[in-house]
């Protein structure tokens, strides 16, 4: 079988985490790459706007006065700020599993790459499976991020497997079980032949595995949000809290109130909006993970296992982005 190694200018859909140097102090409270702001500028603005208002008027509603004090904005502002710190902490202990995960992918990848190194080859052809199995390895690594990014794997897949096994798998409901099934079967003959001793086998079967676990690992994380009711109940209190605060300061800060509001607004709001993008991992918004980096990665050490001379370059920040 002919697999294509070339062409690694492909067009994707791409995964960007922001990777920058720390700036000064000054540059980074300028700072807009990397920042949310600009997806909350437009709830900053309407609280701002409010508060405005809300100060021209002197917390007059309609000839009437609302009547607030801080007190009851201490304590919701409290229990507000502990339960989007738990519920960002949650969050970003998803996003660090799903990291360690890919870890642990490229971990397997490259056990397999040396496990594979005692197999005894005769011949073209079996020269050819062998680097078929590694191959293998690197579609199964593309066809996990496109089952994440539910993306269509055909065009990767066929890449590295050609197309008639890229159909075979493509067909069935876990193309990624199937690929990890094929090379099982291609070991059990290896043994059948004598040509893949069984203790190596058994440690090859556990290096698939803990291929499968990732596979696992990752699904479950992908499939199981945090609970709705949770992420819409802190959505709903900050939006309260921000739009009621300008009745809550206008008396005791005057003409400051929008100034405060602005700053509440956007540390509240970039908290949820923070918590809400490291809370699926896999998705293609900054500060997710760079899955088509780690692919590259794979493909790298798989084509120098293979034999493979023309390496392709692993994938670099761009203007401090990473794809």
């Amino acid at each position: 079988m002919n697999v294509l190694v070339s062409g690694w200018s492909r067009s994707r859909w791409w995964c960007r985490l922001i990777l920058l140097e720390r700036p000064n102090a000054i540059g980074l409270f300028f700072a807009i790459k990397g920042s949310v702001l600009p997806r909350i500028a437009p709830s900053i603005a309407v609280c701002t706007g409010l508060a405005v208002l809300v100060t021209i008027t002197h917390g007059l509603l309609f000839s009437w006065k609302v009547t607030l004090t801080p007190v009851p904005f201490t304590l919701m502002g409290l229990a507000l700020a502990i339960f989007l710190g738990f519920r960002n902490s949650t969050a970003y202990d998803r996003f660090w599993e799903a990291r360690k995960l890919w870890g642990e992918l490229i971990h397997q990848s490259r056990n397999l790459a040396r496990q594979q190194a005692w197999v005894k080859i005769d011949g073209a052809a079996q020269a050819e499976e062998s680097r078929l199995v590694l191959f293998r390895t690197v579609a199964f690594a593309h066809a996990l991020r496109c089952q994440l990014r539910r993306l269509d794997a055909k065009a990767d897949l066929t890449q590295w497997i050609g197309a008639p096994e890229q159909a075979q798998v493509t067909a069935r409901f876990n193309p990624g079980n199937e690929l990890l099934t094929l090379n099982t079967q291609v070991f059990s003959r290896w043994v059948r032949e004598d040509r893949l001793p069984i203790p190596l086998a058994a440690e090859m079967d556990k290096t698939l595995a803990a291929l499968a676990g990732v596979q696992t690992g990752c699904e479950r994380i992908a499939s199981t949000p945090i609970p709705f009711a949770y992420t819409l109940l802190l959505h709903r209190t900050a939006y309260m809290y921000c739009l009621l605060l300008p009745f809550g300061l206008v008396d005791v800060i005057g003409l400051m109130t929008p100034v405060v509001v602005a700053i509440v607004s956007y540390t509240f709001f970039g908290l949820d909006a923070l918590g809400d993008e490291i809370e699926q991992p896999f998705g293609v918004r900054p500060h997710h993970l760079p899955l088509d980096a780690m692919c590259r990665v794979i493909e790298i050490d798989m084509l120098r296992a293979s034999g493979e001379q023309a390496l392709p370059e692993p994938l670099k920040p761009v203007g401090g982005v990473i794809l």
